[in-house]
Order: structure tokens, then sequence, then C-alpha cells
């Protein structure tokens, strides 16, 4: 036998090893997405289509056409539609200012105008609710405090509408943004050159190309609109302007497990609104062939005498959507009693302290969820190294059906996978007699199903600038492959997946819509701590824990700022 037989031989069983351990990761991988995002939606369709075992058309229409779930259908597609329009107005024109002009300050301006997407839905929705009450000491301070007794403004469908629209701004932002760097400089050129003006070029070249991008941007926002408990509920359940989402909060909250069914049934409701969405954008966005050729070389519009007006407008925008209601939360925050004018006199810390360390509620939710973001952005960040790894590299269609789940989770209504979450573990675990409903492991369960598209995206990112060879080097080199995933793959990754894991942090710190229905007196998270002391008329110490939470979430995103050189392009939604 000649040396370099002997060689193969003895490499052989190695490889075998190998590819059984990637066997065994895969299979692995598939019991978590499958077990934690497929089967509970999968028991959530059953339990709506068939609750006592047979399908039921009958109960279906019972439940669908009363006169309360139809006004909530109305209501949830009336604001989730003209939301969108307000989003896709103020995004694309806050991404067309960022991707084409030569506006001053970017990077400061981008930041700031996507932080309150970092920020909980329900602590915008109580700054919002407080900068513009009757009491409100910021109007109070520039003399426009509304008459006592006034109805408040916000609490309508004109206000969820509002507040929605300016919260899903962002979202429209960073992908009509995406859009616009992939344009050729050389369109603009040719226009110039045919002699249109700047603004003709806008409308009739560089939007309609941008198309994709613009109906991706009213996807995402129509979907979050559709979703977004914190505002909904937190404006709407005042307003008595019932929505889907606030619907099924308010029976699953009176009525308790029983309702289960009727629930299954709205949450069916919900995703099919949603899925409609998504589906209908894309294929408006596909209607038309929009790819152009060119350099990469970015394209570039001048405001010459109008730059000074325009930056001035782009940050008044920002005082007013940002800086004004987070101020009237903060000034809420340092008095005694809510409506308070903020003095010397007046100024206390003791709602801070109150949150921090004398009310065990609050500091019992504060742990918890720092317990369970922790938990599910490492458990999270090492799955979405192993799946992309497969997604990149070996990809096949049980791969392609993983990640499939994984992005279904993440796009559906919160409210839903926690519908699902209880209807799946409600009942004692198979073999254990052990029931997780009532404690934080089902609350880390949803997270962990909805995160993981989250996760993915950034890895992702990573795994797209990793040259393959060097993993294969360490396979031809007999490299096992958990020690070419511990050695090669996931320190070349692991930048990308760290910012996902900052990313998931945030968002699961501040989530509201799964386990608004999950925490119990066992389980508390900081997320519904805000709806439910602005409920009980805590005012002033809601405003302290949503100021704390803003802090929490600004001190991460400076963090991974600074960070920022290390980590791959694009990764970061509020780098420029």
């Amino acid at each position: 036998m000649t040396l370099a037989a002997a060689g193969f031989a003895r490499e052989r069983p190695r490889r075998a090893l190998s590819l059984s351990t990637e066997t065994w990761v895969l299979g692995a991988l598939g019991l978590f997405v499958i077990g934690l995002s497929f089967a509970p939606l999968l028991r959530l369709v059953f339990t709506a289509i068939a609750p006592d075992g047979w399908p039921d058309a009958s109960r279906l229409g019972e439940v669908l056409g009363t006169r309360q779930v139809l006004a909530a259908t109305v209501n949830t597609l009336r604001v989730a539609l003209f939301s969108t329009l307000v989003s896709l107005i103020g995004g694309t024109l806050a991404a067309t200012l960022v991707a084409l002009t030569d506006m001053r300050g970017k990077s400061v301006w981008v930041f700031a105008f996507i932080l309150p997407l970092m920020i909980p839905p329900q602590v915008s929705a109580l700054a919002w609710v407080q900068a513009f009450s009757p009491s409100s000491p910021i109007l109070g301070l520039l003399g426009l405090s509304l008459p006592a007794g006034a109805r408040h403004p916000l609490y309508s469908e004109a206000g969820i509408v509002l507040l929605l629209g300016i919260y899903n701004s962002p979202l429209v932002f960073l992908t009509v943004r995406a859009a616009l760097r992939r344009l050729p400089a050389e369109l603009v050129e040719a226009g110039q050159a045919a002699g249109a003006s700047q603004a003709r070029l806008l409308l009739t070249i560089i939007l309609p190309l941008a198309r994709a991008g613009i109906f991706a941007g009213a996807a995402l926002a129509f979907v979050s609109a559709i979703g977004n408990f914190g505002i909904q509920a937190m404006l709407g359940i005042p307003a008595r302007f019932p929505t889907l989402i606030t619907l099924i909060y308010q029976k699953l909250n009176t009525v308790g497990p029983s309702a289960l069914a009727d629930m299954a049934i709205l949450s069916m409701l919900l995703a099919a609104l949603t899925i409609g969405g998504i589906t209908l954008a894309g294929w408006l966005g596909s209607r038309r062939d929009v790819r152009v050729d060119g350099s990469a070389r970015p394209l570039t519009l001048r405001l010459g005498r109008w730059r000074l007006p325009v930056e001035l407008f782009a940050w008044l925008v920002l005082v007013a959507t940002l800086v004004l209601p987070l101020s009237a939360l903060v000034t809420t925050s340092l008095v005694r009693g809510f409506g308070q004018e903020l003095t010397l006199a007046t100024l206390t810390l003791q709602n801070y302290t109150s949150a921090l360390f004398r009310q065990a509620a609050i500091r019992e939710g504060f742990l918890t969820s720092l317990w369970l973001t922790t938990t599910t952005a490492l458990v999270l960040t090492a799955v979405s190294i192993l799946l992309g790894y497969f997604l990149t590299w070996h990809r096949s269609g049980f791969v392609r059906v993983l990640h499939l789940a994984g992005e279904l989770a993440y796009a559906l209504p919160g409210i839903v996978i926690g519908v699902a979450m209880i209807l799946f573990f409600l009942k004692p675990l198979p073999f254990t007699g052990f029931s997780i409903y009532g404690t934080v492991w089902i609350i880390l369960a949803a997270y962990l199903a909805s995160y993981l598209a989250l996760s993915l995206r950034s890895t992702l990112g990573g795994f797209a600038q990793v040259d393959r060879s060097l993993e294969e080097a360490a396979r031809v080199a007999g490299a096992g492959f958990l020690r070419r995933m511990r050695d090669i793959v996931g320190p070349l990754v692991s930048p990308a997946a760290a910012a996902g894991a900052i990313i998931v942090f945030m968002s699961a710190l501040n989530e509201i819509q799964s386990s608004i229905l999950l925490v119990s007196s066992k389980a508390k998270t900081l997320g519904p701590m805000v709806v439910f002391l602005e409920e009980g008329g805590s005012s002033t110490l809601a405003a302290a824990v949503g100021c704390l939470m803003v802090a929490i979430v600004l001190a991460l995103m400076l963090t991974a700022s600074a960070l920022s050189r290390f980590l791959p392009r694009g990764v970061l939604p509020w780098q420029n």
C-alpha cells in the first residue's frame, strides 16, 4: 500500500465521523427550531380549526362573525394602513436625505432617528401620553397646556395612527436607504445631461427604481403596526378603540385559559392579515423588473442653498418626535405626583429608588428580564452560528424549512406566538408530568422562537464575508466538525454574531407582545411592567421604569457603535 493510500485510509474514518457529527448537529437544530417555532404554531392552527378533534366551520363563523370581532378587524386594518402611509412618507423622505443628499451630520442624525425603534413601544406611548396630557409639564413650560379636563388627543384612532407611523418610520428608512444605495450614479448624470431638475430625477427615475425597497419597507411597517401591542394598548384601551391584538389580550385577561379556543381563531386571523400584507407588498414590488447596471459609485444630489433649511427641518422633526416626548417622560419621573411642575422643591429621585430597590415586583421584573434576555442571546448566538454554517455552505430542503420556520415565527405578531405557546405548553410535558405554563421557561421558549431569525440575519452577514477555504483546509487536515466550528468558523463570524446578540438582547429586554400573556405572579418581566403601572395609576413610577429602559437601550447602542469597527458593515441598523 502506498503512503498516499495509507493516508487516505486513515482519513476516511475521520471524515465519516465528521459527517456523522454534522448529521447529529443538524438533527438537534431541527428539534430546536421545529419544537419551538413550528410545533406551537401547528398547535395553534389545529386548535383554531378543530378544537374537538374535528374541523368545525360553523364555530369559525360564529367567532369571526360577531360584531365585536368585525369592528376590531376593521379597526386593525385601518390603523395599519394609515400608519403605514405615514411611515412611508417619513421613512422615504429620511432615506432620501441620508442616502442621496449632502446633508451634514448624517451619522448622528441617523442614530437619533433609529433610536425610537429601539425604545419599547409602550415606553414611547407613555412618553407621548405624558407629553400631550392636560397636565403636561413640558407643554406647561411652553404655555401650551390643554384645558383642564380636556380629552387627551392621543386617545383616539388618529393618535394610534400617528404614533404607529412615527414608530415604524425607521423600518421604512432602513429598506429604502439600502435600495437607494444600490443605484449607480450614472442615472443622475444621464438625467442631468438631459436637463432634468433634481426633483424630476427623484420622482421619475430614482424613487421608481427603488420601489422594491419602498414596498419592502411598507410590508415591514404594516406587519409591525398590526402586531404593535404597546401603542395599541396604551392608547386604544383608554379610548375604547378595540383592535384584534387588544381584544385577544383583554379576553384572555378576563376569561382566562377557557377562552383559548376562540383566541386561537382570532390569532389565526391576525396571522392571516400579517402574511397577506407581506405577500401583497412583495407582489407589488416585483411586478416590474427594476434592475439596473452601473458602477458602485453612489448617487449624490446637491442641496445647494436649500441645505441649511433642510438640515434645520430634519433636526426640528427629531426634536418634535424624540426630544419632546422623552423630555416629558424624564420630567414626570423626577416629580412626586403626575402633572407637578419640575422645580427644586418638587425634584426627587424617589421614583428611581423605588423602582430599583423598594418595589419587589419591579426589581424581580428587572432581574428576570436580564436573566431571560442574556440566556436568549447566548443560546441563539450558538444556534445561529451552527445553523448559519448549514444555510451558507450546506443548503438543503430541510435547512430551508428550518430557516422558513424561524422567519415565520419572527414575522408573526408576538401575541400570536404567546397564544401558541400557551396552547402548546399548557399541559404537562410528555413523560415528565411538569408544566412550564406560568413559569419563566415558557417566556424563554417564546423569546427563543421569536428572535432566532433576528440573530440569524446578523450571523449570515458574517458568513457572507468568510472565505470557506480555511474551513475546507481544516477539514482536509482531519479536524472534526465541532473543532472546525470552535477554532475556525466561530472566531471568524463571532463579530457579526455578537452584534446580533446585542440586537436580540435589546429586543428581548423590552419585549411585551408575547410576555404580556405569559407573565404570572411567579414570572414577571420588565416589558409589561410599564403597562401594569400605568393601568394602576402609578404614572410617575411608570415613567421612571421607562427612563431606565431607555437608558439601557441607549447604553447598548453606544457600546455596539463603539465596537462597530470590528463588525461587518450594515450589521448595526443605526450605522450610516
